[in-house]
């Protein structure tokens, strides 16, 4: 065991020379990645965390997981409903992934910007690990350069939260209040729940303050190793670091990774993508998620990495095969880790037009049965198969 321990750490030494200092661009063999493959950016991550991420590798073998934004908080034409899921009403069983957002934490608010308090979410969190699920968060953070929102994107934004910029305490204030929520985020054993953390979301778009249209590659990189790096100095080691693109911008490798921080920063790769629209929009859907997986791919697989579909979904679900045809072609066989839905709010009246807002079925939904079918495939993972695995241990 001691000579593979020595062997794995000569060839992590080779890849990268450590967070400190300056990084030298070496390509690493396949023996090396191969080697490499299971360790995480932070090395002094809880063993809970650590285990979770082993066992996502071993689990893309048997499947992905499905995964739904906000599930246990609320569902069409209900809210917090102890134990209540408008997927687990459907299929009897609950998602295997649950996301989370923590917007509005940089505030010090009561609740994120969905309106989810902060205390229901740990207590929602803290459930889906005492049953064995995966919890990912992402965070729409406030611009504090402007003091508007997420979607507030002037040019320098970036620029004013880094080291030396005029926002860097600012932003910095923020990240402790991130840093606290992380930090009090436990299961009934006692221990701190890993977590999917997915950073500065889909930045290859241009609607963020964080987006390529605002901010260069290197400010991007700078900014990402930043966040890792304070964050661990906090004391935060039950994350996971996700790295994720949009669809917009992205159709090959180089443009995939054009903002990527290095393999020490990253533990998985990930893209969101939504399906806009109906008859050819379809087609078009699920001929571009399968390019784009392929393309994440690829790269994943050259860098030792974790892939998901991080965000998906067609707004109230208007075709009836979208599961079994749509979605399940346009993942075909590619070993992702996980997709995960957007949330079903119902109606918003404060969307143009008004309208229901929602991404997973619900009891009452009119093709709810094509979602039933999804739910029986073999490499579709729910809670009770992910359960099973016992990705903590």
């Amino acid at each position: 065991m001691k000579n593979k321990i020595s062997i794995l750490l000569l060839a992590l030494a080779v890849v990268s020379c450590g967070k400190s200092g300056n990084k030298e661009e070496v390509t690493a063999s396949q023996e090396e990645k191969e080697m490499a493959v299971g360790v995480l950016a932070d090395k002094n991550a809880t063993a809970q965390t650590v285990a979770l991420y082993k066992n996502l590798f071993k689990l893309r073998e048997k499947g992905y997981m499905f995964g739904h934004q906000d599930d246990l908080a609320y569902g069409v034409e209900w809210k917090y409903e102890e134990g209540r899921s408008d997927v687990k009403d459907v299929t009897g069983d609950y998602p295997a992934v649950y996301g989370w957002d923590i917007g509005r934490i940089e505030n010090n608010a009561d609740k994120n910007l969905d309106g989810v308090p902060f205390d229901k979410m740990r207590q929602f969190i803290k459930e889906v690990y005492d049953r064995g699920g995966v919890n990912t968060v992402s965070w729409h953070v406030n611009n504090p350069l402007s003091d508007g929102d997420a979607w507030d994107n002037p040019e320098g934004t970036v620029a004013s939260v880094l080291p030396g910029g005029s926002k860097h305490e600012v932003y910095k204030g923020w990240m402790d209040n991130a840093a606290t929520f992380f930090l009090s985020l436990k299961g009934s054993d006692g221990n701190l729940v890993p977590i999917l953390y997915r950073p500065y979301h889909e930045f290859t778009g241009d609607w963020f303050w964080w987006c390529k249209n605002t901010t260069s590659p290197e400010q991007f990189k700078e900014l990402w190793k930043f966040t890792v790096d304070y964050f661990e100095q906090k004391g935060v080691h039950n994350l996971i670091y996700v790295y994720n693109t949009s669809d917009a911008n992205v159709k090959a490798k180089a443009d995939f990774l054009e903002y990527y921080p290095g393999d020490e920063y990253v533990d998985m790769m990930s893209f969101d993508a939504y399906q806009m629209g109906e008859g050819e929009k379809l087609k078009e859907y699920t001929d571009n998620v399968h390019s784009l997986i392929g393309v994440m791919q690829e790269a994943a697989d050259e860098h030792g990495k974790l892939t998901a579909l991080a965000e998906t979904g067609y707004e109230a679900i208007p075709y009836e095969k979208w599961w079994t045809e749509i979605l399940t072609n346009a993942i075909g066989d590619y070993k992702i880790s996980y997709v995960l839905l957007w949330r079903n709010h119902g109606w918003n009246e404060y969307m143009d037009p008004p309208r229901m807002h929602y991404y997973a079925p619900y009891s009452g939904h009119a093709y709810k049965a094509d979602f039933v079918e999804y739910y029986n495939q073999d490499s579709v993972l729910f809670q009770k198969e992910v359960t099973k695995e016992n990705l903590y241990q």
